[in-house]
């Protein structure tokens, strides 16, 4: 019975926590400019790394002719390619912006960097939640 109280006390002191500012600003700065997240938490080696990987793969994709996906309701891998691609921040949005990747794809490696994109997104969704874990206190 002790055991089962002592798990209730935790989970309800674990909700009762307030949410620091830095909980909030590391994730939204961290999506919108890869890295970032850790950079302003004096992470410098991650967020660099995070950083050039990402842009280096989105880059690479574009180079590629790679498609950049659209917001819209039709195939589900249609919408799991926006998905990806949404997560890569800022460079999505510039790359809309601009209107690159929307051409149609008229070589083979074309499909790899569409790829590549959709990878870039994906490792920015990851080193987010990172940068959560460490404002929050739960990673070092």
């Amino acid at each position: 019975m002790a055991n089962s109280n002592s798990t209730t006390e935790k989970a309800n002191a674990a909700q009762a926590q307030p949410v620091s500012a830095m909980a909030v600003l590391a994730p939204a700065i961290g999506w919108f400019i890869p890295g970032a997240g850790h950079m302003i938490q004096k992470r410098w080696v991650r967020g660099a790394l995070l950083f050039i990987s990402i842009v280096t793969l989105f880059l690479l994709g574009l180079g590629m002719q790679g498609r950049i996906y659209k917001a819209n309701g039709g195939d589900i891998l249609d919408i799991l390619g926006f998905v990806g691609d949404v997560g890569s921040g800022a460079l999505y949005v510039f790359s809309l912006a601009m209107d690159w990747g929307q051409s149609a794809i008229a070589i083979a490696v074309a499909d790899y960097g569409t790829k590549f994109m959709i990878v870039a997104g994906l490792l920015n969704f990851i080193a987010v939640a990172d940068a959560y874990h460490i404002a929050i206190g739960k990673k070092q």
